[in-house]
């Protein structure tokens, strides 16, 4: 079985698992370690469940990159609510903030990077795990035969799309493109000057997990707490010139996860 197959595995399992204890009628899901997304402002919580903080992601192997919908986590930079029929997570701050030419659509609506537009608020995941795996898609990706329940740890940075090469920042600057010189798989460079990350213990995120249906994985989440404008037609290039993620759209977001009894304290 590869690493795919066996994350897959892995996941069906515990998400049958999930179902079968806790439903959506049950309330909350009990009986689980702490979970993410949250509202990166607000310290408390009080889920006891303690695993090991990851070690920092330059000492780990990134294993995977990949954007979701809207921001997942709530923070000081990323507090506008973005009503839908489902899950949509928050928009940043400034959005309002972007001018009419930042607003233009370079692509037209058909840019390699399916349905985002200036204007879009993404959440950016970069995964690492302590198994000696290479990137690829998926979290399949971060696991393998041999190392079946690594370390995880989520850089996590909100992005503002725009149509603005000149002050936006370039998302080819941020991805990958080989080990370095000590043998890690790593990203070109994080983003930085948008805060101090905020670093706490969580879970595996995604529509398909909520507070009633829970994600067993233990993450350890570094969140950046403001947003970052981030130039759309660099996000296009990434996707058309192709990944080894497989990367071309944005993900769809968990709702956020607000009960004291699924969170960590964050210190």
């Amino acid at each position: 079985m590869d690493r795919h197959a066996a994350w897959t595995a892995l996941l069906a399992a515990t998400f049958a698992v999930v179902t079968l204890q806790s439903g959506a009628a049950a309330g909350l899901c009990r009986g689980y370690g702490p979970q993410a997304p949250r509202d990166i402002s607000m310290k408390g919580g009080a889920n006891h469940q303690i695993f090991n903080i990851a070690p920092p992601a330059e000492n780990l192997n990134l294993c995977n990159i990949h954007a979701h919908a809207n921001a997942e986590h709530r923070g000081p930079g990323f507090e506008i609510y973005a009503p839908s029929s489902g899950p949509s997570g928050y928009q940043c701050n400034t959005t309002g903030t972007l001018s009419l030419k930042e607003l233009e659509d370079p692509a037209h609506g058909h840019g390699a990077f399916h349905g985002a537009r200036p204007g879009d608020t993404i959440e950016v995941h970069w995964v690492y795990t302590s198994c000696d795996v290479a990137p690829g898609p998926g979290l399949g990706a971060c696991l393998s035969q041999s190392c079946a329940n690594p370390q995880l740890r989520v850089e996590s940075q909100v992005f503002l799309l725009a149509n603005n090469p000149e002050d936006g920042l370039d998302f080819n600057d941020f991805i990958y493109e080989g080990p370095s010189p000590d043998g890690h798989h790593q990203p070109k460079a994080l983003p930085t000057g948008t805060g101090e990350p905020v670093v706490f213990a969580g879970s595996t995120t995604g529509p398909k997990y909520s507070q009633s249906i829970c994600s067993p994985l233990q993450v350890t989440w570094s969140v950046r707490p403001n947003c970052a404008k981030l130039d759309i037609q660099s996000l296009h290039k990434w996707a058309a010139e192709g990944n080894i993620f497989e990367e071309n759209h944005a993900h769809g977001v968990r709702p956020l996860v607000t009960a004291r009894e699924l969170l960590s304290a964050i210190e």
